[in-house]
């Protein structure tokens, strides 16, 4: 009798109707008015993992999560609201099924640092480099392969050197590459794991490098701040977060040597500190579209932008790079 009502007419009305429940209230938080700046643009593909303002070519540079390097480029005169097309510039055979993930501009080397990962079963990650005039790649270094245990390559930060910095969310360690591609170290630290095995499920996640010659990064689920001196020994601190919490913290951007922008959920969160790091505190947050998930954040004119990975629409699938502004 169960299985007779449920294949009814009334079940299946009321299938539709509770199904309608979430796809209404994401239509009404796509359609409500920004409370602040949005570049939104049209897009072949659902998922961005990581947009960064190119300043000297006037334009976003976008991931793609189904492998790949797009470009939105921003005129001078671009018309508030107006929506941008998205440009692709890599996509290489040789990757296919691997996701292009986190990336840092190196600016003084004039390239493009790629963290490139396979995402759904963890079987190979690598570090690709790309030319940012050309789009030449310059080098692929593997990071892990089929006969390693799982990893996934999430982010990269570039010291002053040229060297690179690859975190893996699965093993929670970091992977060190030098400025013409050799895999060079990996480090590593208890201080990575947590106690609790269910904070372990996503762990060292965003990174960057900071000018006094250390590295900050963020495990996601526990929340957890690093500070990792490369000058010293590749030396492991946490960094003591005394105001506020950094639990699903993603992509990280360094605004001053004081200040970094954690996206994540919520979509956004400003850290301050007064010390070297060594203690830290959430001094501003903000929140922008529930519904998109914020995963970097980058700067553009001054301002803070933060990616969301997933777009809406059809057939146009359309992002949102959104404006964050900060309140305590």
């Amino acid at each position: 009798m169960a299985l007779c009502w449920c294949c009814s007419p009334r079940c299946l009305l009321l299938f539709f109707l509770l199904s309608a429940v979430p796809v209404a209230y994401l239509i009404s938080l796509e359609l409500a008015a920004p409370t602040t700046h949005v570049y939104h643009y049209h897009s072949a593909g659902w998922f961005r993992e990581c947009a960064k303002w190119d300043d000297l070519n006037r334009r976003f540079l976008v991931s793609f999560m189904d492998g790949g390097i797009g470009q939105i480029p921003v005129p001078d005169d671009h018309t508030p609201g107006a929506v941008l097309e998205e440009l692709p510039l890599v996509k290489h055979v040789d990757l296919a099924k691997n996701a292009s993930l986190g990336f840092v501009i190196d600016r003084p080397r004039n390239r493009l640092l790629v963290a490139t990962a396979d995402v759904m079963g963890n079987r190979y990650s690598a570090l690709a480099a790309y030319d940012l005039s050309t789009w030449n790649r310059l080098f692929l270094t593997q990071l892990s392969g089929p006969s390693d245990p799982k990893a996934f390559a999430d982010d990269v930060a570039v010291d002053s050197e040229g060297n690179a910095y690859v975190t893996d969310c699965t093993g929670s360690f970091i992977w060190k590459v030098g400025v013409d591609g050799k895999f060079l170290s990996t480090i590593k630290s208890p201080l990575f794991t947590p106690k609790e095995w269910y904070k372990a499920i996503v762990g060292l996640n965003g990174i960057v490098y900071h000018p006094d010659g250390y590295l900050i990064v963020i495990h996601t689920f526990s929340g957890n701040l690093f500070k990792i001196d490369i000058s010293n020994g590749d030396e492991v601190k946490q960094i003591k977060v005394i105001e506020g919490s950094l639990k699903f913290g993603d992509g990280l951007e360094l605004l001053s040597p004081t200040q970094i922008v954690v996206a994540g959920n919520p979509s956004g969160r400003l850290v301050e500190s007064t010390d070297g790091w060594e203690t830290a505190s959430v001094v501003g947050k903000f929140s922008g579209p529930k519904h998109r998930l914020a995963t970097a954040a980058t700067v553009k004119d001054g301002k803070v932008y933060l990616n969301h990975m997933v777009a809406m629409g059809y057939p146009k699938k359309k992002h949102a790079i959104v404006e964050a502004v900060f309140s305590a």
